[in-house]
């Protein structure tokens, strides 16, 4: 079984963010400036030993890798921001590149929706649009991605490099854009590329091109598999979202077909996202480490029992400004990377 945890960059100044956001802005800002909202809410977030990092430290980014293999993580799916030529927060992940350092598993994630002020991907309040443009444009994106698929250390299905696509739906050239890709990873000596498909919280149509979908959780069954049931959500004082019933509906969930590709399942620690949004943030209650382990391991038998996957995806390594990210924090120390080495080894 292979753990692969989503990976923010978003933690080194850039001067877009320092623009839109004010000076010195990282992940980090959200996360320290967050304020418990009722009696008993978990916020701040603190990481353990005030380990406020900076990702363009070459050291830091080699103890996440130390820790997540010492717990078991197979790998890092680092967030990919390409707007049309325009990269964003590609610093961290080009000096992985260029370093050879870490030596960890990795692939990439497009995030391929418009940065907002109000961190939804939507319409309004964009900061920085998003448009595909023509085959020229794919060829010079491609060329981009084309380093990182060479790369050794670049996880691969059927020897293909597998890259997911967080918003395919809001792309009106997927199709084509993605047999042009795959023609050209042909031509560079690749055995094409292992397109995957991410099912979130929007609307997924069914496209082609696809080789797989993985489940973006706790996002996709809040949206898809959530019953509108007004007694589900406590709202007293602000939005609470069940831990327990969330995790239920995911791990009794019968492999799909709809999809007609595989479904690779996904999974998640915790979630709050009131650091950014805060009293209209989401927030999960009823969270602890020991029941993450215990929902980690159920995931994992049905990964392999349901779905028949090698892999398992998990929101997320470091998402601190949404609550909810492995990596030790002041509260709870390393227990949910213990927790995650466990729900392996029992399984």
């Amino acid at each position: 079984m292979k753990i692969i945890a989503f990976y923010l960059p978003q933690f080194h100044c850039i001067p877009e963010n320092d623009r839109w956001w004010g000076k010195g802005f990282t992940e980090w800002t959200n996360t320290r400036k967050a304020k418990p909202l009722f009696s008993g809410h978990n916020q701040p977030r603190e990481p353990y030993l005030n380990n406020y990092y900076d990702l363009t430290d070459s050291s830091a980014r080699k103890w996440q890798a130390e820790i997540a293999r010492k717990y078991g993580i197979y790998g890092f799916c680092y967030y990919h921001y390409w707007f049309k030529g325009k990269r964003l927060l590609e610093k961290p992940f080009n000096e992985v590149l260029q370093t050879g350092e870490p030596d960890f598993p990795f692939c990439l994630s497009w995030a391929n929706e418009a940065w907002t002020r109000i961190w939804d991907g939507g319409k309004n309040h964009v900061l920085m649009p998003q448009t595909y443009g023509n085959k020229k444009d794919w060829k010079e994106h491609f060329d981009y991605l084309l380093k990182a698929f060479l790369d050794k250390r670049y996880i691969r299905i059927n020897n293909k490099p597998i890259f997911l696509i967080y918003r395919p739906e809001s792309i009106d050239c997927c199709e084509e854009m993605l047999s042009f890709w795959d023609q050209l990873a042909i031509e560079a000596g690749l055995d094409g590329i292992y397109f995957i498909k991410t099912l979130n919280g929007f609307w997924n149509k069914e496209q082609k091109g696809f080789h797989a979908c993985v489940e973006f959780e706790p996002m996709y069954t809040l949206r898809h598999d959530y019953p509108k049931n007004p007694s589900l959500l406590d709202r007293r004082p602000y939005p609470l979202v069940d831990y327990d019933y969330v995790w239920r509906r995911i791990i009794n969930r019968k492999q799909s077909t709809k999809y007609n590709i595989p479904v690779i399942p996904g999974s998640f620690v915790d979630w709050d996202n009131s650091p950014r949004l805060g009293k209209k943030g989401l927030i999960f209650k009823g969270v602890s480490p020991e029941k993450f382990g215990k929902y980690l391991h159920l995931q994992i038998q049905r990964t392999k029992s349901v779905n028949n996957s090698d892999f398992l995806f998990i929101n997320a390594w470091n998402e601190w400004a949404e609550g909810t990210y492995l990596e030790p924090d002041k509260r709870n120390k390393f227990r949910y990377l213990e927790e995650v080495k466990k729900a392996l080894d029992d399984s």
